[in-house]
C-alpha cells in the first residue's frame, strides 16, 4: 500500500503540472499520465486487462480490471460510449471507452485524475441517454419453426463457437437457406 500512496502523491503533483481544466474550473489528470505514473512506480507488479462487454454497433461497454501478481483483482472500472455521439466517438468509441474504463479502474485504486466521475462524463449523461432513445430499434419477434436438416447440422457443427459468429453471419447463412427461421417485426 505504501507504494500506492507514493503513486497517489505523484499523480496529485501531475495534476498541478499536467492537469486539464474542466468545466467548473476543476483540474483533471488524463489517463495517459496516470497510467505512465502507475507503470513508473509499479512496473509490471500489476496487470491491466480490458474486456469488451458490449459492442452492438450502437454502444460500446468496456470493463477494465487491475490485478496483482497473484492474479487477484485489486481495481476495476467500466465505461460506456455511444457510437457516433461526439467528435471522438464518431471514429473511436471503442478506444475512448477503453481509456475511460482504465481511468476508472485506476481511480478505484485511489489514482483518480481529480473527480471519480469527470465533468465530461457527467455532461455526457444526457447526450448518451438521448442517443440511446433515438437509436432504439423496433422489437423483433422470433417466429419458431422446426430446423431443416441443413440448419441443424450447421448449428451442431458451430454450437461450441456460436458466440464468435455475428448476427450478420447468421443472416448470410439464413439468406442462403430460404427454409430457415424468419424474423418478423412485431
Amino acid at each position: 500500500m505504501n507504494n500506492l500512496n507514493k503513486t497517489m502523491d505523484a499523480i496529485n503533483e501531475l495534476n498541478k503540472t499536467h492537469g486539464v481544466k474542466q468545466r467548473g474550473g476543476k483540474m483533471y489528470t488524463q489517463v495517459v499520465h496516470r497510467m505512465e505514473a502507475f507503470r513508473r512506480h509499479h512496473g509490471t507488479e500489476y496487470g491491466v486487462d480490458t474486456q469488451i462487454l458490449v459492442d452492438d454497433g450502437q454502444r460500446v461497454v468496456i470493463k477494465a480490471i487491475i490485478t496483482n501478481n497473484d492474479g487477484h483483482t485489486v481495481g476495476s472500472g467500466m465505461a460506456e460510449e455511444i457510437r457516433g455521439q461526439g467528435h471522438v466517438n464518431t471514429t473511436s468509441a471503442l478506444e475512448n471507452a477503453e481509456t475511460s474504463a482504465v481511468g476508472r479502474a485506476l481511480a478505484s485504486l485511489g489514482l483518480a485524475g481529480g473527480e471519480y466521475a469527470s465533468a465530461n462524463e457527467m455532461d455526457a449523461v444526457s447526450r448518451k441517454s438521448d442517443a440511446i432513445q433515438s437509436n432504439k430499434a423496433e422489437p423483433v419477434q422470433l417466429v419458431k419453426k422446426p430446423l431443416s436438416k441443413e440448419e441443424a447440422e450447421w448449428l451442431a457443427h458451430n454450437e461450441a463457437t456460436l458466440d464468435q459468429y455475428t448476427l450478420k453471419d447468421l443472416e448470410v447463412f439464413m439468406n442462403k437457406n430460404p427454409r430457415s427461421v424468419h424474423l418478423e417485426r412485431s
